[in-house]
């Protein structure tokens, strides 16, 4: 199968499936405010994603990214789905995978790594969970197993939708921190 023709199977216009994304969106951003990490999410989903956050959780949601960076990684991070941030500096981010290719997050990630190789970052995409295989298959790629710091494989892991609903309903999320993710994620096997 040929680049596009992976492309185009992945892609879809399902409304019920954009929402989907929206909500899961809206719940790893709140999870992560709900830990105290400061929240961005690019401005053309940002009404949408409010509409599912918490009214005492929203004012966490950062209007401008608060980061030091060249123009072209600026615009790279800024359409990253979801990142939590603490003192101006990235901890996780994440990319919702179900309307659009898989192959586009990924592409975000390796392009934040190459544009920034000492970055200490954790990456995570979050997909359905029928999709795992998918990201798994598509993080193998060649074209991301030659950055800088090594294999995509080793540096962004897969978390199911339903990983991220049992992740957000944890009564104790205040008290903890981003290693509690790594609970819930997966990382491909070479």
């Amino acid at each position: 199968m040929d680049f596009a023709s992976s492309i185009a199977e992945e892609s879809t216009d399902d409304s019920s499936e954009s929402r989907d994304s929206i909500r899961v969106q809206a719940t790893v951003a709140e999870i992560g405010a709900r830990m105290g990490f400061e929240i961005w999410v690019p401005s053309n989903d940002r009404k949408k994603v409010l509409l599912h956050v918490p009214a005492n959780l929203q004012d966490m949601l950062v209007k401008r990214l608060p980061l030091n960076y060249e123009e072209n990684t600026l615009r790279t991070i800024q359409n990253i789905d979801v990142i939590w941030l603490r003192h101006r500096s990235m901890i996780r981010a994440f990319e919702i995978e179900d309307t659009t290719a898989i192959y586009s997050g990924l592409l975000r990630m390796a392009d934040l790594l190459a544009l920034q190789p000492n970055m200490d970052i954790r990456l995570s995409i979050v997909a359905p969970d029928g999709k795992r295989d998918k990201v798994m298959q598509q993080i193998k790629r060649p074209v991301f197993s030659l950055l800088e710091r090594g294999p995509m494989y080793e540096q962004c892991s897969y978390i199911s939708y339903n990983s991220i609903e049992n992740l957000s309903e944890e009564k104790h999320l205040t008290h903890m921190n981003e290693t509690i993710v790594e609970e819930y994620e997966e990382f491909a096997e070479v």
